[in-house]
């Protein structure tokens, strides 16, 4: 299963959202300078590493925008420690108004 599968599986466990959305930006790093396996190099934009995760879901009513963040971090704890770079995370309840 390729890491997108498994990050909206893992997200639709957690949090049975009312929408969900995970994009690939993995390309959009291309160029960019990153440390892997403690030597620095520069990132071709291949690969499943950097996602942006827009999410609405009942769970987030009454949770501060940080305590979201964690707890979509938290959820995916296992692919951020297996190299899943980086996440930005676009997190609302329901009836919240989003950018997207």
């Amino acid at each position: 299963m390729s890491i997108q599968a498994t990050i909206e599986t893992k997200l639709n466990q957690a949090f049975s959202p009312e929408r969900l959305v995970v994009l690939n930006e993995s390309h959009l790093h291309a160029g960019h300078h990153h440390v892997d396996g403690g030597h620095h190099a520069t990132f071709d934009g291949s690969g499943e590493t950097h996602f942006r995760i827009r999410i609405v879901a009942p769970a987030f009513a009454g949770m501060s925008r940080i305590d979201r963040h964690r707890a979509v971090n938290e959820a995916l704890s296992a692919e951020l420690k297996a190299g899943l770079h980086a996440l930005a995370i676009e997190p609302a309840a329901p009836g919240e108004a989003t950018r997207w």
